[in-house]
């Protein structure tokens, strides 16, 4: 592959430079060979293991994290490790047995590569987000095309920096900019569009998309709820909750966006909480090295006014020119709250009561699916119950957060929380277009499908089982 470059050109017309030398190039057949695709996932591999500090101070210094939650961008090595060992397995086509009508024959289904992919990340998780679908572009043998998100600037050029070093521009290339840059692409023709970020703008990707009949993932959010019943260790719960919670601040798409405890057991777990919530962070969480900050000034107005008239029982402090929202937690919330609103995407957790778990569901049912939903109970046959009765993207039961890093789950929401799906196979599937293929042979051709139709119908109807 033969680098080129686009000195002094707009992003317009870079983008266009870009898409055409990325569709030659992939029309030349190169990047669909196997070999081809597990050497550049293991280029990928190694240029993040190298460079891994790197990326780690770039997100410390977009989100105030601290460097354990840094490091869980470098995750993306454990999905490549999972890809590596099993695409050959995915990439085999895959055969289907055939009616005896349709004897003799062969079917399968082959997965093809789509083309020239564009990948548009979020801020949440620079890195993260934007490498995991670039693994399933990769080993679904496409070119690709990154926007990395201009809110977490440091980590953008990083990313910017590696896929430069790493490959050759027509094959996988960043563009990096504003929404401005964003627009442009929106308005190129690509064969598939993947998307992190919140639902008013995915609508907008998704609108872009129409005009060319391109389809869409979109990787959104939603309020996940978080159901608490009696029959729970009150310890263990709250160290989970906490935990997933005020990870990276609260910003995190499938964060517990608020709890629903029954009411037998509110005071005691309110009063666990308080002191789980200090264990973690100490007594002023703002010196904490193990707390994250919001990620800019627009984020910090958005949430400071969600909380504004409500009662916090820890937490509800902030300071603007640090981007400082303190662990919170309130109570006394109604579901007609301003912060039952919307998705809160900050480490503000709001508490409601039930009394019946009917009511509970009823509830998340009445508002729009969300990307997770998170139960505590050993109550097998309530777990039954809430999952055979709510509809969310995923769920986990007894914890947080940890399902997103299975990779033989399929990551994604449903609804309002997202279109299509990620991670292991199902990105690899996901860039892919699984081909039906049927092949018959020249030596065995029986009439009775070929007009004249007389004296054929009988048997036509028993082959499809018409009575």
């Amino acid at each position: 592959m033969t680098a080129i470059s686009f000195p002094e050109q707009s992003v317009h017309s870079q983008a266009k430079s870009l898409i055409q030398a990325q569709r030659d190039y992939f029309a030349t057949g190169q990047t669909r060979p196997i070999e081809f695709r597990l050497t550049q996932l293991k280029r990928l591999q190694a240029t993040i293991i190298e460079r891994q500090a790197a990326i780690v101070k770039a997100v410390q210094t977009d989100l105030g994290r601290p460097e354990f939650e840094g490091y869980f961008e470098i995750g993306v090595l454990d999905e490549l490790r999972y890809v590596l060992k099993r695409l050959r397995k995915w990439a085999k086509p895959r055969r289907v047995g055939l009616p005896l009508v349709q004897l003799p024959g062969a079917a399968w289904v082959q997965p093809d590569p789509l083309g020239v992919v564009l990948i548009i990340g979020p801020w949440n998780y620079p890195f993260q987000l934007v490498i995991s679908p670039l693994i399933g572009a990769i080993a679904a043998g496409n070119c690709a095309l990154m926007k990395p998100s201009e809110l977490a600037p440091a980590t953008s050029k990083v990313v910017a920096d590696l896929v430069r070093d790493t490959f050759s521009p027509e094959y996988v290339a960043v563009i990096e900019g504003d929404v401005a840059a964003a627009q442009v692409l929106l308005a190129q023709k690509f064969d598939h569009i993947f998307f992190t970020g919140g639902t008013r703008i995915g609508q907008i990707v998704m609108t872009a998309a129409a005009k060319h009949l391109t389809p869409v993932t979109l990787e959104l959010g939603g309020k996940s709820p978080c159901i608490i019943d009696q029959d729970i260790n009150l310890e263990v719960v709250a160290k989970r909750i906490v935990w997933g919670k005020f990870v990276n601040a609260g910003q995190t798409c499938i964060a517990p966006d608020y709890l629903l405890v029954h009411e037998s057991i509110k005071s005691e777990f309110l009063a666990v909480l308080k002191q789980t919530v200090p264990a973690f962070f100490g007594d002023d969480p703002a010196q904490s090295p193990d707390f994250a900050r919001i990620v800019n000034d627009r984020q910090f107005d958005r949430l400071a006014a969600l909380m504004a008239d409500e009662s916090p029982v820890i937490g509800g402090l902030t300071n603007r020119d640090e981007r400082y929202i303190a662990p919170t937690i309130l109570d006394e919330v109604t579901w007609d709250s301003p912060i039952m609103q919307e998705e809160i995407f900050g480490p503000i957790l709001p508490v409601i009561t039930y009394r019946h778990i009917e009511e509970a569901i009823a509830h998340i049912n009445a508002r729009p699916k969300p990307l997770a939903l998170y139960l505590f109970t050993n109550n097998q046959s309530l777990q039954q119950q809430v999952l055979g009765s709510t509809s969310s993207g995923g769920a986990c039961l007894n914890d947080v957060f940890l399902q997103a890093a299975i990779w033989g789950l399929p990551f994604g929401g449903v609804g309002d929380s997202g279109i299509g799906a990620y991670h292991g196979k199902a990105s690899f599937e996901t860039f892919s277009h699984l081909k039906s293929v049927l092949k018959k042979p020249f030596w065995f051709d029986l009439a009775w499908r070929y007009a004249p139709y007389a004296g054929k119908l009988g048997f036509f109807k028993k082959v499809i089982g018409a009575p």
